[in-house]
């Protein structure tokens, strides 16, 4: 069935209705601590995870506020500022919907337009009893902490620079809710409670370290967040369960029927009628996503049975007699619910009754092992089997990668290659480190710097690249998937979200690993990429790479002459320089800037035929760029 949108002003794509999301409001720029409840997403893969509170979402196009009642404000995306008149908050272009009057170039954010008005100034004296006042910092708001910007409305705490932000200071002093109906709850000091007081909050066990509101009798605490958005009490959704759930506003141990996991201190629902127990965040999960760890779609399902192999993403098994995500396609292949709906899994869009897009093909096939390939579109490329011997110089203008033998497409009018493989690369793809897809682009065609660096593994180069927002991938890490089974380690090894790990092979330190879930080994994306095979200009035999060995003699380099340990993957120099110092009478010329150097030292390429020299890291960067 497919998800139902509605087109509305605040969004250039039709919006869905949310259940519930924690995350950033588009409209407000108001970051959930916790869960928020009602609201609308977008569905659209150009837009990363755009989310709306209800109220921010349906926003009138125009509205007439007691701030500015000389003229309407109209609802403006990316106004001429981004300071608001009525809190004084400059949202540094995070906040891109504003009310703005054109006219006296007055500004007000979403939030401020839903609230009546402070006077200009207001002593507010009862307030250092119920906030703690942070001093020290001039135009520091005394609640949070965080700047106040002079605008035209504020309060103004009685001690000396002291201010607070309206929203600050919007929380009543005591509330009645629904889930705890003997007694109100008071905003009270989070110090100032005994230390065996319960400071977690019941709902999401966030402890606040400044303000939050307590029953003193049942030693019952929630946090601000939970109190401006509670949890509905009793949720109707038909495809998480046939009945009415009722909230437990008590964190307990329980076993979840939704996602099968055993965890302590989680909110629950409950049904009346029937016993089942879901946790809050399984309730309204997506039916059909698609996760960066598989490559086809997943679907949600009740109940798995038996026959699965473990997590897809954790790797811890999964319970057989509750629900998990599963592949049509790849039939022993489960993830857990929370893990395939976490952020660095799930790009957040729901794709039942979307229908699954044709593959893109990277060429066109025009006649017999002739190609047009999108890379290339002036000339058509030619595959040939043959065994030739092609040029050292000559490399593949997607990996970079000698040639060698094998299949090549080759263009008969220019110097362009592709091997084969690199020539089917996919034109989209997704990748362990980012939860939205790539796409592939190739240099010259659509991208104004020839290089650029990887964000996998680091090195720079001028082939092909894989981007998805700010992130580029060359096609060696691009490949890299789940497991990922290595010659130098006996198990399979899985992408770690870690923090900096050193790595077995150069033991450097790095944030994308990929590492053994049976015993203590990593590699990064550089070590794991390294080629089997190559070729040296000091030898005429190929290299094969070692790694892993025990040997009872010693290994030397034969070009830098040390000695090399065989527990791990040998070096190899790709570029030899050598550094010369210039002359005083007469300084050479860069090869590449073509300037006089100006430094003591010039560096002179060793691989060229002819003198290279190269002034400075400017002039090394485009040399590396062109080789």
């Amino acid at each position: 069935m497919a998800i139902l949108s509605i087109k509305l002003p605040i969004h250039i794509h039709p919006l869905s209705l949310s259940f519930r999301f924690h995350d950033r409001c588009e409209g407000c720029s108001f970051r959930n601590q916790g869960e928020y409840y009602g609201g609308y997403r977008c569905n659209d893969s150009d837009c990363n995870r755009v989310l709306f509170h209800k109220e921010c979402a349906e926003s009138p196009l125009e509205i007439n506020h007691p701030s500015h009642p000389e003229h309407p404000l109209r609802l403006t995306e990316r106004p001429p500022r981004y300071e608001c008149d009525i809190c004084g908050i400059h949202h540094l272009a995070d906040v891109p919907y504003f009310y703005h009057c054109s006219i006296c170039d007055f500004n007000v954010d979403t939030s401020c337009a839903r609230k009546p008005p402070p006077p200009p100034t207001h002593d507010f004296q009862d307030l250092p009893s119920v906030f703690p006042k942070i001093s020290g910092i001039y135009n520091c708001c005394g609640v949070c902490g965080h700047s106040v910007v002079a605008g035209k409305y504020y309060y103004s705490l009685p001690s000396r620079d002291q201010y607070a932000h309206l929203e600050c200071i919007y929380h009543e002093k005591k509330v009645n809710l629904p889930f705890h109906p003997n007694h109100p709850l008071e905003l009270t000091i989070s110090k100032s409670l005994p230390d065996d007081a319960e400071k977690a909050c019941v709902l999401c066990g966030v402890r606040s370290e400044i303000v939050m509101y307590y029953c003193l009798i049942c030693d019952f605490s929630m946090c601000l967040n939970c109190v401006r958005s509670p949890p509905p009490l009793v949720i109707e959704h038909s495809k998480t369960h046939e009945h009415h759930l009722t909230l437990l506003s008590r964190r307990i141990s329980f076993t979840c029927n939704v996602c099968g996991m055993h965890e302590d201190g989680q909110v629950s629902y409950l049904c009346l009628q029937c016993g089942f127990m879901v946790h809050r965040s399984c309730i309204g999960l997506p039916h059909v996503i698609i996760i960066n760890r598989h490559v086809h779609r997943i679907t949600l399902t009740n109940h798995i049975g038996p026959g699965y192999s473990d997590c897809g993403v954790c790797r811890r098994p999964v319970n057989q007699f509750h629900g998990a995500y599963t592949c049509f396609i790849c039939p022993k292949y489960v993830v857990h619910s929370q893990c395939a709906t976490s952020y660095n899994v799930w790009d957040g869009i729901e794709l039942e009754g979307i229908p699954e897009e044709a593959e893109d093909l990277p060429f066109k096939v025009v006649g017999d092992n002739l190609i047009n390939h999108f890379s290339h579109e002036k000339h058509n490329l030619r595959l040939t089997n043959e065994d030739v011997i092609y040029d050292e110089s000559s490399r593949c203008e997607a990996c970079i990668f000698p040639l060698n033998s094998g299949s090549i497409y080759c263009c008969d009018q220019c110097t362009f290659f592709l091997h084969e493989k690199c020539a089917h690369l996919p034109m989209k793809r997704r990748h362990l480190i980012y939860n939205r897809p790539f796409t592939l682009h190739a240099r010259g065609k659509d991208l104004q710097i020839d290089w650029f660096s990887c964000d996998a593994c680091g090195k720079q180069s001028t082939g092909f690249r894989y981007i998805s927002d700010d992130l580029m991938l060359d096609v060696h890490c691009s490949s890299v998937s789940e497991p990922f089974v290595h010659d130098g380690h006996v198990h399979p090894l899985y992408y770690k979200e870690e923090a900096s790990t050193k790595c077995d092979s150069c033991h450097k330190l790095s944030y994308n690993m990929l590492g053994c879930d049976v015993c203590d080994f990593s590699l990064d994306f550089c070590c794991a990429n390294l080629p089997k095979t190559l070729k040296h200009k000091y030898d005429r035999h190929p290299l094969s790479l070692c790694y892993g060995e025990k040997a009872s003699g010693k290994y030397w380099c034969d070009i830098c002459e040390t000695e090399m340990d065989p527990r791990s993957i040998f070096e190899t120099i790709i570029y030899t320089f050598e550094v010369v110092p210039t002359k005083d009478t007469t300084r050479q010329l860069c090869s590449q800037c073509h300037s006089r150097c100006k430094t003591p030292f010039i560096l002179k390429a060793l691989s060229q035929t002819e003198d290279y020299c190269i002034c400075s890291l400017k002039c090394l960067s485009s040399y590396f760029s062109k080789l």
